[in-house]
């Protein structure tokens, strides 16, 4: 059996059949529907349910809280209809942005160990390609048949090549390919961009990037497209990683703080174990330390989930409305899978 959703946004009805989502259907049918993680973990494809009714599958309370579902909206990357329906999806901005969804082969044009367990590849485009996104967006890439995986651009959009930042998983199985077999040369299928966690031009208040392991690569490609448009407000970044080896582009960080004087770069070690002129504890922590009030910052965050939702509940203690947090949680797949059940 199959639903008509009316999409306040889309001129079209979608047909949404049983064993779809709204997102599944919506995507397959042009609507460009916002959307991230499309596992119940981001919170990007938020909706207003105005009329009918849906079945969600499960999900994170940090992407729909209690309330929220008590407030009608809904996830639509987990919402089965169970009548015809009309939605909208959420926007909390006038930023929403929608580029076009592009499939492409790509090709490695170069792999640099930047420590014991990251490894930044960097993608050729095909000729006559050309790929837009916002700054902070991600892409879903495919491996030698792999199951894809989704990798956070770290280059700037306009970019000659796309680069993306690959940590090794424990029982990563792409990840551990990518760190030891990919080689320059071999081709990689691309598909994207997505993603709602990317940089708001219009803002003209303080940024506050807050980044954990390679998290850094959405927060890098945000901060050097701001600085690059000419964005004057001042920029904070905090980098958290556990230990010394962790630290990795620190020299082109400070290149970029030194040729902006409204940057500030701040790297924050959890687990130093030797002694260390660097400031330890969580990186959150070290945030809350140095704002009282952060009314009128924009936030982007990126790494593990527990460091988001960390720091998600530190910004909110400072006033900062949470609208203007933009959050890309990290989950692996493992954490996936417990999320869902």
């Amino acid at each position: 059996m199959a639903y008509i959703v009316k999409i306040a946004q889309w001129d079209e009805p979608v047909e949404v059949d049983d064993d779809q989502t709204l997102l599944e259907a919506a995507l397959e049918q042009g609507a460009p529907y916002p959307h991230g993680c499309r596992s119940g973990n981001c919170g990007a494809c938020k909706s207003r349910l105005y009329a009918g009714r849906v079945e969600m599958e499960p999900h994170s309370d940090f992407a729909l809280t209690a309330e929220e579902k008590e407030s009608g909206f809904v996830l639509a990357c987990r919402s089965h209809p169970q009548e015809n329906l009309e939605v909208a999806w959420f926007n909390d901005d006038e930023e929403a942005v929608a580029h076009p969804l592009r499939r492409f082969e790509a090709t490695v044009a170069e792999r640099t160990r930047m420590t014991h367990d990251i490894l930044r590849l960097r993608l050729a485009l095909p000729e006559g390609v050309a790929f837009a996104y916002t700054a902070g967006q991600y892409a879903s890439l495919r491996f030698a048949g792999l199951p894809a995986r989704d990798y956070s651009m770290a280059s700037k959009p306009g970019s000659s090549m796309l680069e993306f930042h690959i940590r090794a998983m424990q029982d990563g199985a792409v990840s551990n390919f990518v760190q030891d077999e990919v080689r320059e040369g071999d081709k990689v299928a691309v598909e994207g961009p997505y993603g709602a966690a990317y940089l708001r031009e219009a803002h003209r208040g303080p940024i506050l990037a807050i980044a954990g392991g390679s998290g850094l690569a959405p927060i890098k490609a945000i901060l050097e497209a701001a600085l690059n448009k000419g964005m004057p407000q001042p920029m904070f970044l905090y980098f958290g990683l556990r230990a010394e080896r962790d630290v990795y582009l620190e020299d082109e960080l400070a290149r970029l703080a030194a040729a902006h004087e409204q940057l500030s770069v701040r790297v924050v070690l959890s687990e130093p174990g030797d002694d260390t002129a660097r400031r330890t504890g969580f990186v959150h922590e070290a945030v809350g330390a140095d704002f009282d009030d952060l009314d009128g910052y924009k936030a982007y965050l990126a790494g593990p989930p527990a460091m988001v939702e960390a720091a998600t509940d530190m910004l909110a203690a400072r006033t900062m409305r949470p609208e203007d947090v933009h959050a890309d949680a990290f989950y692996t797949e493992a954490e996936k899978a417990a999320l869902n059940g």
